[in-house]
């Protein structure tokens, strides 16, 4: 007999499951494409355990491991080359064609078929031959995740194997050699995928003591890190020998109440427990589900969860009884509360035994349709895959309050059991892991949980059960997350809260906003005392500071979401919302957060359809208040977005909203912001318009907008004196104000290129005689060196200049001195003096004026051009010198061409002929080596 499965690219694998002793040479031919052929051994016998398939082919012996059959990298492979023309070819992207390979194993163990262990020998061995991992281990780069995910898959298959209740001893010790050989290689991972690192130092640490005291070493030894394969290798030393436990697995319910008092073994009742790791017997669990042991696997399941819910009950008593003696978590900063007991946290464990449990009590509570009779989650292959479901099939499954047999509490089943133990492992408290990839798998794991928890319709008896539950958690002790005192290092509780409190919300709302208000805490950020620097959202802060929390980003995200949700569940509830607001502003500590949590707010408050809800509105801006404090000393991509939806928000809120912040704008803004933002924002047709303002209350918001302009251009001038200039414009006091902060500023503060922008702006405002003040000033700051022809503050200087030459002959004198002062190129003092030519002076005043008076053209022979003139002239005179010390052939052109600029200027002077004619004799009696050159100006100029 044998099972076809088909796989990409038109390939088939048939799997012989029991050959006999006779059939062991046979194999299973495959035509694939390129005449491959793919064989499966998996009956071998115990003298062919350690062979191989072998394919003859032409000319050589082929083995193929299909790891990964995706159509895109069929093509890609690595050969690696052996004795005897054999080539191994490993595919490396893993998809789902392995998860079914080891989906078949779980099928093998579940038919009890003894070539399931052997296969996943020969796939183990092939695992460890993957010439990646030396290369990872040498270059201490972290795995893959997708990679990493098989490898937890793998470790926890040979928990089953090594757990299979019917294994003989011999088989066991088989298992366990074979185990501790491979946990001992080089290439074997760890099962703390981040802490190669440190195992690596520890090495190297070792050698080199090693190397300098070669006598016995007195350090003591550190424990090595475990492999993938320590569970499985502890699993080899647990037995099912044990009478209790084969009395647990035999029968269903049986109340031994004359054993009640042995509290390990028996509850009060009288029904038995099993006092073992919860994580330890959960892989018995998981094993007897592997195994095909499904009722066993099942009554040992109850046992557990019944053991788990006495634990509760216990450290529960147990917190309670030291509350009344004294002992308070209330004020962490005084004493710090304990870590929790369990040294594992039950999610995001390798082995996922809260996973495990609600697994094996959900599929018993299914109803079992006839259309859909094979309908058992396979645990193991979802657990490993991050919640892919194994069937594409989309039906709704069905739920029922299955009875527990001779059960005398009639509220309990299977159903209600699942949902407690998800509850209790949800809840439970535990510290964040050390690396990176065992903290984002704990996020998934909690993830897919309540991802699955939110599948069950939940009724009156569910509902009882979680409020019993939220109230134990709430009351718990150090086990319990959403306890009093939690310690700094444990994992926040909030998207688990979110569920509870959308659960509970309709049925218990002060038991829903218990839960979520005192699951919006995050210890890790309340114990800083710099809480500035706490509030900081910098990745690279963040990094520095809490090196270990990875996901970070992510828990703060979940709180955001919690928050947001409380928020809009109390819009209607006066106290309850203030209540939530205090919350959030005493535990989010990450800006970015916190601002959308009050855009979440706003959007609620503010429907598309329907009336705006004023108080949502209200927590929304005080919200965004604090956030403009939080990142008004740090930096923040956002802020820009963060500052404009802050004056939305208060625009909707109201004119006293705006006044408020208007008048508060320091504790909330930079001067460049209120006055950029809020004010220009505030001032414009658009925002009266849309708050329908009265004449009164337009201009005093007018004149608080004209006050904040004020203080900011006194604050900072060079950012906010043109902006001030613009709000103050309708106000002429104000704006002569404004204008005279500019004025005192000029000298000291700002720059020329910021004096030039403002006096153009004059001009453009109709103000000439400022807009020239402050060209003055501006050229008073500026100085322009023989060499800079394309400074950005030409344009300018020749906009000044235009604007002297048009308010008269007087403001003309005064500009020239300081061109001549501060100006030494030679081209920008050639083109002033040529446009100072073309037109007569005072133009724009004559315009103005309304008469006709007699305009003349300036004369280069009297002042004030001739001083220009001449400052020009000695301009190329000296530039012609400095070019000419590091003049090289190849610029002899642009020499030339600059010689016949400075040229048309010299011509402008009643002498400047000779001016010209003896600057060149100078140059040829200095520079009589570049003979070159010489000839060139000759040529060129016949001198």
């Amino acid at each position: 007999m044998f099972a076809k499965v088909r796989l990409p690219g038109q390939c088939v694998i048939i799997y012989y499951y029991n050959l006999s002793n006779q059939l062991n040479a046979m194999f299973a031919k495959v035509r694939l494409p390129g005449q491959c052929v793919i064989i499966y051994y998996y009956n071998l016998s115990n003298q062919l355990n350690a062979m191989f398939a072998k394919v003859r082919l032409p000319g050589q012996c082929v083995i193929i491991y299909y790891y990964n059959l995706s159509n895109q990298l069929n093509a890609m492979f690595a050969k690696v080359r052996l004795p005897g023309q054999c080539v191994i070819i490993y595919y490396y992207n893993l998809s789902n064609q392995l998860n079914a390979m080891f989906a078949k194993v779980r099928e093998m163990l579940r038919a009890r078929d003894s070539n399931g262990a052997r296969m996943l020998t020969l796939i183990t061995e092939q695992f460890l031959e993957d010439p990646r991992l030396p290369v990872w281990r040498t270059q201490g780069t972290p795995m893959t995740d997708k990679c990493r995910q098989l490898w937890d898959e793998l470790g926890a298959l040979w928990v089953c194997v090594v757990l299979n209740p019917n294994i003989n001893q011999s088989d066991k010790d088989h298992w366990n050699e074979a185990l501790d050989k491979w946990s001992l290689m080089a290439s074997c991972p760890l099962e703390d995928a981040d802490n190669r690192s440190a195992y690596d130092n520890q090495e190297s640490d070792d050698d080199s003591s090693d190397d300098e005291n070669p006598g016995p070493s007195t350090r003591p030894q550190r424990p090595k890190p475990r492999t993938i394969f320590h569970r499985a290798l502890e699993g080899c030393q647990l037995t099912w020998n044990n009478p209790h436990l084969q009395m647990v697995l035999r029968e269903d319910v049986c109340y031994y109440e004359e054993r009640c008092d042995r509290s390990t073994m028996f509850d009060s009742q009288g029904l038995p427990l099993w006092d073992e790791d919860i994580s330890t017997a959960c892989a018995r669990v998981d094993a007897l589900r592997s195994h095909g042991y499904m009722k066993e696997a099942l009554r040992l399941a109850v046992v557990i969860v019944r053991t788990m819910k006495k634990r509760q009950r216990e450290d529960q008593e147990k917190y309670r009884k030291g509350l009344e003696k004294g002992f308070k978590h209330s004020s962490p900063k005084q004493q710090s509360p304990p870590p929790p007991v369990s040294p594992e946290g039950w999610i995001g464990h390798p082995l996922d035994p809260i996973g495990c449990l609600f697994d094996t009590l959900l599929e018993a509570s299914t109803a079992i349709d006839d259309s859909s009779s094979d309908s058992s989650v396979d645990s193991f292959s979802t657990r490993a895959f991050g919640g892919s479901d194994s069937s594409s099939v989309t039906i709704a499954t069905r739920y029922q309050h299955l009875p527990i047999s001779g059960n005398r509490d009639h509220t309990e089943s299977y159903l209600t059991l699942a949902i407690e133990v998800a509850l209790m492992g949800l809840g439970q408290q535990r510290l964040m892991p050390g690396g990176v990839y065992a903290q984002e798998k704990a996020c998934k794991q909690e993830e897919k949980l309540i991802g699955r928890l939110t599948e069950i319709p939940l009724d009156s008896t569910l509902i009882a059960v979680m409020r019993k539950q939220a109230v134990l958690l709430l009351e718990g002790g150090p086990n319990s997350g959403l306890g009093v005192g939690i310690h700094s290092e444990s994992i926040p509780m909030h998207t688990f809260a979110k569920y509870l409190f959308t659960s509970l919300l309709p049925h218990d709302a002060d038991l829903a906003y218990r839960v979520g208000l005192r699951a919006m805490r995050l210890p890790v950020l309340e114990d800083s005392d710099d809480t500035e620097d706490a509030f900081s959202n910098l990745a690279p802060m963040v990094i520095s500071r809490y090196p270990r929390w990875f996901t970070l980003g992510h828990l703060e995200s979940q709180q955001c979401e919690l928050a947001s949700t409380m928020l809009s569940a109390a819009k209607t509830d006066m106290l309850r919302l203030r209540t939530v607001l205090e919350s959030a502003q005493r535990n989010i500590h990450s800006s970015s957060q916190l601002f959308r949590v009050a855009q979440d707010a706003f959007k609620i408050a503010t429907p598309a359809e329907g009336p705006k809800h004023g108080p949502l509105l209200n927590v929304a801006l005080e919200l965004g208040l604090q956030v403009m404090r939080m990142t008004l000393s740090t930096l923040n991509w956002r802020r820009r977005e963060m500052v404009r939806w802050l004056v939305t928000c208060a625009i909707e809120v109201g004119v006293d909203a705006l006044m408020s912040i208007i008048r508060n704008w320091y504790t909330f803004f930079t001067p460049l912001e209120a006055t950029g933002t809020v004010a220009t924002t505030v001032m414009s047709p658009a925002t009266i318009i849309q708050m329908s303002l009265n004449y009164h209350q337009q201009e005093k918001l007018a004149s608080c907008a004209r006050t904040l302009a004020l203080q900011c251009a006194s604050k900072d001038p060079p950012n906010c004196a043109l902006c001030a200039l613009n709000l103050c414009e309708k106000d002429p006091v104000a704006f002569e104000t404004a204008y005279q902060i500019v004025i005192d500023a000029a000298e000291h503060i700002m720059t020329s290129s910021q004096l030039f922008t403002i006096a153009r702006y004059m001009e453009h405002r109709g103000y000439p005689h400022r807009a020239y003040e402050l060209a003055l000033l501006s050229l008073k700051n500026l100085h322009l060196a023989y060499n800079q022809d394309t400074h950005p503050a030409i344009n300018d200087i020749h906009w000044a200049c235009a604007l002297s030459h048009s308010l008269g002959k007087n403001e003309l004198s005064t500009v020239i001195p300081l061109l001549m002062k501060n100006v030494k190129c030679a081209t920008v003092l050639s083109d002033i003096l040529r446009r100072f030519s073309m037109t007569a002076p005072g133009m724009a005043t004559a315009a103005a004026d309304g008469k006709r008076k007699p305009l003349k053209l300036l004369s280069f022979e009297k002042p004030p051009l001739r001083q220009l003139l001449d400052a020009t002239i000695h301009a190329y005179i000296s530039t012609t010198h400095s070019r000419l010390t590091h003049i090289s052939p190849r610029h002899y052109g642009d020499f030339i061409d600059f010689l016949s600029k400075a040229r048309e200027t010299f011509l402008l002077a009643h002498d400047g002929h000779l001016q010209f004619a003896q600057l060149i004799e100078n140059m040829k009696f200095i520079y009589k080596g570049k003979k070159k050159l010489m000839y060139l100006i000759k040529e060129r100029f016949g001198l």
